[in-house]
C-alpha cells in the first residue's frame, strides 16, 4: 500500500516537472523567434523561475552528455528518466497491491 501512495505522489511531482520542461521549451522558442521579449517583466520572471526550478535537474545531465553544439538534449533525457521512474514505481505499486512482494 505504501508503494501506491508513493507512486501517486511521485507521479504528481513528475507531471509538474514535465509541464515545467514543456513551458521552458515553448518559452525558449517564443523568445528566440522574438514573439515575446525578456524585457517584459512578466516574461523575464517566468523564464527565470522555470530555469531556476529545472536547472538543478538538468545540470547533472548536461555534465554527463557529450557536447552536441547548439542542441540541448538534457530535457529529453530528463523526460525519459522520469518516465522510467514512473514505470518502475507503478510496477512496484501494482506488485505490492496484488501481494506479490
Amino acid at each position: 500500500m505504501i508503494f501506491l501512495t508513493l507512486f501517486e505522489i511521485v507521479g504528481y511531482v513528475i507531471s509538474v516537472i514535465l509541464m515545467l520542461v514543456i513551458v521552458q521549451f515553448v518559452l525558449s522558442l517564443l523568445i528566440s523567434f522574438n514573439v515575446v521579449n525578456t524585457s517584459n517583466d512578466f516574461v523575464a520572471a517566468v523564464w527565470k523561475a522555470v530555469n531556476a526550478l529545472l536547472e538543478p535537474l538538468l545540470r547533472p545531465i548536461r555534465r554527463i552528455l557529450p557536447a552536441t553544439g547548439s542542441i540541448d538534449f538534457s530535457p529529453l533525457v530528463l523526460i525519459v528518466g522520469l518516465e522510467i521512474l514512473r514505470i518502475i514505481l507503478r510496477n512496484l505499486a501494482v506488485a505490492s497491491v496484488s501481494g506479490a512482494l
